[in-house]
């Protein structure tokens, strides 16, 4: 068990959350230079139905845009940040130069983008399963008078939770590289699925955290974004859908590079403290296996994919020179390719 404090890892770790938020600024400013292009364009033909047609072209291209940022971009910048994590908790402390690190250790384990896509989605597949049974058990206590809200919030609570799990079992991939990745995200599933209630629990404060925070931070950008749209006398009826749809871009950019990553990196830290001393005690990847799909498939791929060779953590180290040839005659040092010696002329072998 690692003796690395959270807070230490994500403080050795901010340059990845300086990278999202540089993300998350491109994204929203990309959708506000479409709006401010599609209301110019609006406001010239001066037709209401021009401007609603405008408005949803734009919600149209933030799609293709959220697509590019966050499911390319934001995957990468995900996978080597967790690779990085799960390193400094597993080795004691975090590899020099965070960013090119992650970038390694993720090449090196994945071989391919398309392989490390592959895995996250089978994990988050297994790993919903969990909420699934939650739902079960819940249905069961519909019809308790005043449980139907008490529901609601811990299945908003699990939703928000599953979210980082899938981190937390990508995470074990590096943390365990003696085997597959397929094989190591297998085993992260089935460790959280033993281990789900201390992992849950230590979940539940920072869960509430996120939530305020986001809410907040939404309500403060959309006063920043409508007192920008009066001041360039942008007062049209699409301003205040655009105002709150770029505040909620602007929320979502500040719980992604900052909020998210402290609440992954406190998950992780539970999740690697017990990974270790975890023993199967039980069935689990026959259960899990006929209640997910994607569990199955994982296990499958797994079966087929040999085993990886253990890695370490690339570091840069100087190019080590060869050794210098020696006179046999004076012992006085040769460069290479020199055939006689400058001190006494011998011929060099």
């Amino acid at each position: 068990m690692t003796t690395m404090k959270a807070g230490t890892v994500y403080r050795n770790t901010m340059q990845f959350c300086w990278l999202k938020l540089l993300v998350g600024v491109l994204h929203v400013l990309v959708a506000a230079i479409l709006f401010a292009v599609m209301a110019g364009l609006s406001m010239l033909s001066g037709s209401k139905g021009v401007g609603a047609v405008m408005i949803l072209i734009w919600l149209s291209l933030l799609g293709i845009i959220n697509f590019i940022f966050r499911h390319y971009l934001g995957y990468m910048l995900k996978a080597g940040h967790v690779a990085v994590i799960a390193i400094s908790f597993r080795d004691g402390a975090t590899p020099d130069a965070p960013f090119r690190t992650g970038v390694r250790l993720v090449k090196q384990r994945f071989l391919t983008a398309n392989v490390y896509f592959v895995i996250d989605k089978l994990v988050a597949g297994a790993v919903k399963q969990l909420q699934n049974a939650f739902g079960r058990l819940t249905g069961m206590l519909a019809g308790v008078p005043g449980m139907d809200a008490l529901t609601k919030l811990g299945k908003m609570f699990i939703d928000i939770s599953l979210g980082y799990v899938d981190e937390c079992c990508l995470g074990y991939t590096f943390y365990q590289d003696t085997q597959n990745a397929y094989k190591s995200a297998a085993d992260g599933v089935v460790i959280y699925a033993q281990n789900w209630k201390t992992l849950l629990k230590s979940a539940a404060v920072t869960v509430f955290v996120v939530l305020l925070l986001f809410v907040v931070v939404a309500i403060v950008a959309g006063l920043l974004f409508v007192a920008v749209f009066h001041l360039f006398g942008i007062n049209s009826e699409g301003s205040g859908i655009a105002a709150f749809v770029l505040a909620l871009g602007t929320a979502y950019t500040v719980k992604y590079a900052f909020i998210d990553t402290w609440i992954l990196v406190k998950m992780m830290s539970a999740y690697m403290s017990v990974a270790p001393s975890t023993k199967i005690t039980f069935d689990l990847y026959g259960q899990l296996s006929s209640l997910s799909a994607k569990f199955r498939e994982l296990l499958r791929k797994a079966d087929s994919e040999p085993s990886a060779a253990p890695y370490t953590v690339p570091t840069e180290r100087p190019p080590v020179p060869s050794p210098a040839t020696l006179c046999p005659q004076c012992g006085a040092s040769i460069a290479e390719g020199v055939r006689f010696c400058n001190r006494c002329g011998a011929r060099i072998m």
